[in-house]
């Protein structure tokens, strides 16, 4: 008989913690929030500069990196919360039968229509040549022997090093979306939390992450 598995067990996320994602196999990730660009607002020369501009925004990268678009059906209740809070402050009649109206019109409207948002992300990673292969059976060997407090300290440098090669990934990511005119927010851990909590359950929605 098949023993079921909790859902966690197939999320490759160890922990969070100061702004990286720590992944089951040791890599880290950052993620960093980027604004958009409507290039049909744009002229046709216009789209190419900027289309020439993210080519050697790529190039000059010489790591990989993810970009990751995620839609989500807008959720329009904190807005008709914030008005009906309106309603009670309201003391013109008049302006209460009007809000009321908006608001109904409102609820109407985006239950007969799906209004989509988009947010854009880049995820850049940092894995070491040990993460990326595994650990061996020596390593395991002097990781039973060290004593808990020296392989808390040592695993504390190694993750400080490796925090610190990926912060310099992520500036180099920044200031190449930068030059293409786009903001961009790197993610810290509160932000991250409810990032990945809404991805694995998207039928829930906890609060908003801004740009800055």
């Amino acid at each position: 008989m098949a023993v079921a598995k909790a859902s966690q067990n197939f999320v490759p996320i160890k922990e969070i913690r100061n702004g990286v994602v720590v992944l089951k196999d040791g890599g880290l990730r950052a993620v960093i929030m980027v604004s958009s660009i409507n290039l049909s607002l744009k002229s046709y020369e216009e789209q190419r500069a900027t289309l020439f501009a993210f080519q050697n925004f790529l190039n000059t990268l010489d790591f990989p990196t993810q970009i990751v678009i995620q839609s989500r059906k807008l959720d329009i209740r904190p807005y008709l919360a914030l008005l009906e809070s309106r309603i009670i402050e309201q003391t013109e009649p008049l302006l209460k039968v009007q809000t009321r109206e908006y608001i109904n019109f409102v609820r109407s409207f985006t239950e007969s229509v799906n209004i989509m948002t988009k947010k854009f992300f880049v995820v850049v990673p940092y894995t070491t040549p040990a993460a990326a292969g595994g650990v061996g059976p020596l390593q395991d060997i002097i990781k039973a022997f060290r004593p808990k407090k020296e392989e808390k300290r040592a695993e504390e440098v190694a993750f400080e090093e490796k925090a610190s090669q990926l912060d310099e990934r992520v500036a180099v990511a920044e200031g190449g979306l930068g030059r293409l005119g786009l903001r961009s927010a790197r993610l810290g851990t509160d932000e991250l939390v409810e990032l990945y909590y809404r991805t694995f359950n998207p039928g829930e929605i906890t609060g908003q992450i801004k740009l800055g």
